[in-house]
């Protein structure tokens, strides 16, 4: 498991933050947690996307990645919804 550094988790939390949580979707912001991801392949040899905040898929979506991306909300819906129908 890699994580992006400090200065990549400040830049992400104030996009969520000032951004995402006010429902704003820009552009550059989009980019620059693509290039965060990009050096995480690059360099750390990322296999996936963990997105695990419920406001990062309103920016990112699989189409954005070459790797495969976890969209944690979707991922806990799903679960939700299985356990509701008894498939626990």
């Amino acid at each position: 498991m890699v994580v992006p550094n400090a200065l990549e988790r400040e830049y992400i939390n104030r996009v969520i933050f000032d951004q995402l949580c006010a429902a704003r979707f820009e552009d550059d912001s989009r980019a620059g947690f693509l290039r965060i991801i990009e050096r995480l392949i690059r360099d750390e040899g990322a296999e996936g996307v963990i997105l695990g905040c419920t406001e990062i898929p309103l920016l990112i979506k699989q189409e954005h990645v070459r790797v495969p991306v976890f969209d944690t909300t979707a991922i806990h819906a799903a679960a939700a919804v299985d356990f509701a129908l008894g498939g626990h």
